[in-house]
């Protein structure tokens, strides 16, 4: 079965894309594995990592990275740059929704998602959390930046499933194929599966005020 929107393979090969992690990205790694004294020993996963933003900064940070992608042309730009800089990660172009075909059961201490799960249909994100939480060891961790309902961009494209729009014509999501916007009821569903889960937001705006773009920020560990 295929999930992933083949939109993303345009939009790697025609445009240039971010270089530098997000500041949540950098407090959910410090906070949870800066402390660690042997950073090597631990085993980070990013679903969706497109160029490589946060697989750059983990891999310089010295931790064990792997990032997945469906782009042929994201996955070739990260290992690209990070060769250039003398740094090291696992990349493996492949759909998340068999992200059980290219990894082991507990193997990764934290699975990252930075605006990758939003991509997905409604189905297409419980397959695909289901298989994160298996990934993970015991005690390990979910991160997870997600677009939140109401945003710039909810409603203006044509609607496929509740939530989920596509040919979305204004906004930060413009040409970015499909997009789910997550109401706090759906975050709170999909988090449901993990212990300690820790739900914040983050909020933008745009052109004087007149819009918002809206991140879940969820964190959540896999039981022991």
């Amino acid at each position: 079965m295929m999930n992933w929107d083949s939109t993303w393979e345009q939009i790697f090969s025609t445009r240039e894309w971010g270089k530098y992690p997000p500041e949540e990205v950098i407090r959910f790694i410090a906070r949870n594995f800066y402390g660690c004294l042997d950073r090597k020993q631990i085993k980070l996963l990013e679903i969706g990592c497109g160029t490589g933003a946060n697989i750059w900064y983990m891999s310089r940070e010295g931790f064990d990275v792997y990032g997945i992608d469906g782009s042929n042309t994201a996955i070739a730009k990260a290992e690209n740059r990070l060769q250039s800089e003398g740094l090291k990660a696992h990349f493996q172009v492949g759909d998340l929704i068999s992200l059980s075909n290219f990894y082991s059961p507990a193997y990764f201490d934290a699975v990252l998602d930075v605006a990758c799960l939003q991509h997905n249909s409604i189905q297409g994100i419980k397959t695909i959390v289901e298989q994160v939480k298996a990934l993970l060891k015991p005690g390990g961790k979910i991160f997870s930046i997600t677009v939140a309902s109401g945003s710039w961009g909810d409603g203006l494209g044509k609607e496929v499933e509740p939530g989920t729009f596509i040919e979305i014509q204004e906004g930060p999501l413009e040409g970015k194929g499909l997009c789910h916007f997550f109401s706090l009821e759906e975050v709170q569903l999909f988090s449901s599966q993990f212990a300690d889960v820790e739900i914040e937001y983050s909020v933008r705006s745009f052109n004087h005020q007149k819009q918002y773009y809206k991140h879940w920020l969820v964190e959540g560990k896999k039981q022991p």
